[in-house]
């Protein structure tokens, strides 16, 4: 037994609906309706009768009667406290409501603006909204401060950022960091881009580029992260969209060079920053380097990878091996993991085993299209072969990876720094969805920006959140404890 709306035209083609108690029977193997009583038209009902119907049919049961006795017991409202109350102490134990209250004090603008910040942070710790729907989700968790926060202030909390976002990253650095009082030295570097939703208008930092998002529609900006060894994030850059990858990293070194007086430190990137200028300009600056090479670009890679030079077992955790080959001065790294070089070659054969197979049946269009098989094709207008010499030469990158390096440090440890690369691309990974920085719907450049470092700040809390979580030897990750403290 339950309810059910009847629906009927009206002459001029609008619609009246009727609230029915029907009841539903199986006759002959199919489920009918019976109506057993029509209560009237819905809209005559809203304005109270319904109400009254229902109370009265409540003195017949039972447990609507016990519920509603217990209303008065009912909390009048529900909010989250947990996350509010961890990430209050954070913040405070970071500094960074002494380092934002001091600039406000020189500006003399009003206090809103600092919790509108801590405001926006927590939510997108804990929720990710939009700032109007921050605006709105500030009422389900419990903090008297937000109460007095408007749209407005969330607004010019953003412009606030932008404006001071270097003097934040630097008093921040100085307030929490000893990376660079030892003897060695290193800052991760690594970027992203993002795309931006909406009518954006024209300015220089909106352009078209290579898009990690898969996006080469939109218009976007890039994004570059130096973080400590111990993936601590120290400052970031926002770049044009079109930048490259190693145009970032010499912008972003010097920065760093200039910024925090920096003495002596080993810079550590990826493929995508190994260049003759990037060389260049670290000599110049006088920085020590360990940079991953583009070894499928490089002439000299065989030479350097078929050395009799043996093998040295680093740690046989992650099966690495490594060994050092010096070639024009130059001084490479050679690693090799060969579980990785396994799993490698069992992919390559089943590719070529694929392509001789499609070629066979005469699939020749697919193929061109597959950047996977094209790597091993030779294609002459629409015929296509297998490049047997291509197959070879990739054979020889199995589980392989090279690193340049200019330090004088064990092979060991140079290797090891550069796999340490993983917790600056895990801490991207955490930016683009965690915290979700992407997309941006923010359409002036000052409020991109200003809502980037509103993410390097969520990023900041999470990622020593983290580390806090690691040390008291807590069984569960992030995602998990965040649930837990809106459960609690």
């Amino acid at each position: 037994m339950g309810l059910g709306i009847k629906s009927a035209n009206n002459r001029d083609g609008s619609k009246r609906h009727y609230i029915q108690i029907c009841e539903s029977k199986r006759e002959e193997g199919k489920v009918r309706q019976k109506v057993l009583c029509n209560l009237g038209r819905v809209e005559e009902l809203q304005d109270g009768k319904l109400d009254n119907l229902i109370r009265s049919l409540a003195k017949f049961s039972q447990n609507v009667a016990v519920i509603s006795t217990a209303e008065d017991l009912f909390a009048d409202w529900s909010r989250e406290y947990g996350p509010v109350m961890v990430f209050r102490k954070l913040w405070e134990k970071l500094g960074l409501h002494k380092i934002i209250a001091g600039l406000l004090d020189q500006r003399e603008i009003t206090m809103d603006i600092q919790e509108a910040i801590f405001c926006m942070v927590l939510n997108r710790l804990i929720e990710r909204t939009s700032k109007l729907g921050v605006n709105e989700w500030k009422d389900t968790v419990y903090c008297p401060p937000f109460e007095s926060l408007q749209l407005h202030h969330f607004y010019r909390a953003i412009d606030f950022l932008d404006e001071n976002k270097e003097v934040i990253e630097e008093q921040l650095y100085f307030r929490h960091t000893d990376l660079f009082s030892g003897q060695i030295d290193l800052v991760f570097f690594d970027t992203t881009s993002t795309y931006v939703e909406g009518d954006t208008g024209a300015f220089d930092l909106l352009d078209y580029g290579h898009s990690m998002d898969h996006r080469p529609d939109r218009l976007q900006v890039m994004m570059g992260v130096l973080m400590s060894r111990d993936g601590i994030p120290i400052a970031h850059q926002v770049f044009p969209g079109n930048t490259s990858d190693t145009e970032a990293f010499m912008e972003a070194v010097k920065d760093l060079k200039h910024r925090f007086k920096i003495q002596r430190v080993i810079v550590v990137g990826d493929r995508g920053m190994m260049g003759k200028r990037t060389l260049e300009l670290l000599d110049e600056l006088g920085l020590q380097y360990i940079l991953g090479v583009r070894m499928r670009n490089m002439k000299s890679a065989p030479d350097i990878i078929n050395n009799s030079i043996p093998y040295l077992t680093v740690t046989s955790k992650d099966n690495l091996k490594v060994k050092e080959v010096v070639l024009n001065d130059n001084r490479y790294i050679v690693c090799l993991n060969e579980e990785e070089a396994k799993r490698d070659k069992a992919v390559r054969e089943q590719i070529e085993e694929k392509l001789r197979a499609r070629l066979q049946s005469g699939s020749v269009k697919d193929l061109i299209g597959n950047s996977e098989y094209k790597r091993y094709l030779t294609v002459d207008k629409e015929a296509a072969t297998i490049n047997e010499d291509k197959l070879k030469q990739a054979e020889l990158f199995d589980g392989l990876y090279i690193i340049q390096t200019n330090i004088g440090l064990p092979t060991e440890e140079v290797a090891i720094a550069y796999r340490d690369l993983w917790q600056i691309e895990r801490a991207f990974r955490s930016l683009k969805s965690t915290l979700d920085l992407r997309p941006i719907f923010h359409w002036t450049e000052k409020r991109i920006c200003g809502h980037i470092m509103l993410c390097f700040l969520a990023l900041v809390v999470q990622i020593k959140f983290q580390k806090l979580l690691k040390e008291a030897g807590n069984e569960y990750g992030y995602t998990e404890v965040i649930r837990i403290f809106a459960k609690g």
